[in-house]
């Protein structure tokens, strides 16, 4: 007897998304993913039913004559999923509980714990563990219920929501670019003194970047180096050197002058994700925090 490929809750999601969207970047921004992301999803579902069920041509996205059953029944399905899980886990009620939260120092302290204090006021019946980790986190080994990550390099086998689209600019101090002049061009930076930041998802000394002609790698020294992103803030503002930091991070410092964009056609994708496990329609607990931390990231980033 051969074993029977169910298709994934979440699959049937996208497919959802991605016709009521009538694309697949539609689909991804409406689900918080990558386009990639949505791909994936569509070919796993097609290879667990055996059947194709999306035609693409330039006028757009179609439903095979599968994909229309298939869609028809993944509609129904997850109306009774949200009815079921509605039924058995009180969404009306408050949520109660412990949710282990973990993140990068800078971010972490700088946004996520005050987030937290208003998640509290909100939801007062949770109980909060936040930890501050200084390399990437193992969801398992770390015992963390939610990951709020700046990397897009989100592992299959996690879940993840957008939080808050987010990019790193390259800036210095006033005085350091009176004192060594501004660089015109990527390979002039080899010749500055670059602040090199040794955290959990940058390979120290080499800068990934993306441009009008695509991505750029470039190799950059200098003679500070330090695994907190506060200290190399620190630096640049006293004008040691260029840094490599999330725009969160630097806008405010930018509107007073006290540091300045350079290469600005150069950036590096650092959008901040909620990463889990679980299905949030398992856990209320869980889906209050990511819901909150959602609205709370965008609306701080807006008013930036």
């Amino acid at each position: 007897m051969s074993l029977v490929h169910y298709p994934q809750s979440k699959d049937l999601q996208v497919l959802v998304s991605v016709v009521k969207n009538q694309s697949f970047n539609g689909a991804a921004e409406t689900l918080g993913q990558t386009p990639a992301f949505v791909s994936k999803r569509i070919q796993q579902l097609e290879s667990a039913l055996g059947s194709k069920l999306l035609e693409r041509s330039s006028r757009g996205i179609t439903l095979t004559e599968s994909g229309k059953v298939v869609y028809e029944h993944a509609v129904t399905i997850l109306e009774h999923l949200q009815t079921l899980v509605d039924d058995v886990t009180h969404l009306r009620e408050l949520p109660v509980g412990m949710v282990n939260i973990g993140c990068s120092f800078g971010f972490g302290r700088n946004i996520i714990a005050p987030a937290i204090t208003e998640l509290m006021t909100e939801y007062p019946a949770l109980q909060i563990n936040f930890e501050l980790f200084d390399r990437q986190i193992d969801l398992n080994k770390d015992d963390i219920d939610l990951d709020i990550r700046i990397n897009d390099d989100i592992p299959e086998n996690y879940i993840a929501r957008l939080l808050m689209q987010n990019r790193r600019i390259l800036c210095a101090a006033p005085q350091y670019l009176q004192q060594y002049g501004e660089p015109a061009s990527l390979a002039e930076l080899a010749h500055h003194d670059c602040l090199i930041t040794k955290e959990r998802d940058v390979t120290p000394g080499i800068w990934e970047l993306e441009g009008i002609a695509g991505k750029k790698s470039v190799k950059v020294s200098g003679h500070l180096s330090s695994n907190s992103g506060e200290i190399i803030l620190r630096w640049a503002l006293e004008g040691k050197g260029i840094m490599l930091r999330s725009e969160w991070d630097t806008k405010p410092l930018l509107k007073t002058g006290q540091l300045v964009q350079i290469l600005p056609e150069y950036t590096q994708s650092a959008n901040v994700w909620a990463v889990y496990q679980a299905p949030l329609y398992t856990s209320v607990k869980l889906r209050v925090c990511v819901e909150f931390l959602t609205r709370y990231c965008r609306l701080h980033y807006e008013k930036l």
